[in-house]
């Protein structure tokens, strides 16, 4: 029986540690004085097919799941619901494109500093997982480069 357990928590162990998304090159955009916003960027890859749903942070009062796509030949920013991350395909959350924005900042976000976030992802049938990383932040010029692997905060 304690055998019978054993087997079974180290399964369930298992798949939940398989479930865990891949989280590669998190960071921020450093801002300037009394401004209130700015983005998070990074790499995802799911093991399955799930979604990016939301982010929080203790540091920053809103953060948002946002988008930037061409309408009519404006580029425009918007929320939206959820990141479709497909099992095995990277996703970049980028400066242009998927994003999260870090919204009615209260401090100037400085480059060198780091930004907790947790964002949380829906699996099948409506289960939510819950990721916790440091975003490093970088200088307001930063291109999108990766700086360094990793940024998982265990």
């Amino acid at each position: 029986m304690i055998r019978l357990t054993a087997a079974v928590l180290a399964l369930g162990a298992a798949l939940s540690a398989q479930a865990q998304v891949k989280v590669e090159n998190a960071w921020v955009r450093a801002t300037v004085p009394s401004q209130k916003a700015t983005g998070a960027f990074m790499q995802l890859t799911a093991p399955a097919d799930m979604r990016l749903i939301g982010a929080s942070s203790s540091k920053v009062p809103i953060v948002e799941v946002h988008e930037m796509a061409m309408e009519n030949d404006v580029m425009k920013m918007r929320q939206i619901s959820a990141v479709a991350l497909p099992a095995g395909r990277t996703v970049e959350l980028r400066p242009g494109g998927y994003h999260l924005m870090l919204l009615n900042l209260k401090n100037q976000v400085k480059a060198g500093e780091t930004v907790p976030l947790t964002l949380t992802f829906e699996v099948a049938g409506g289960k939510r997982e819950t990721i916790d990383i440091d975003a490093m932040v970088r200088p307001l010029n930063t291109s999108a480069a990766p700086l360094s692997p990793g940024n998982l905060k265990h």
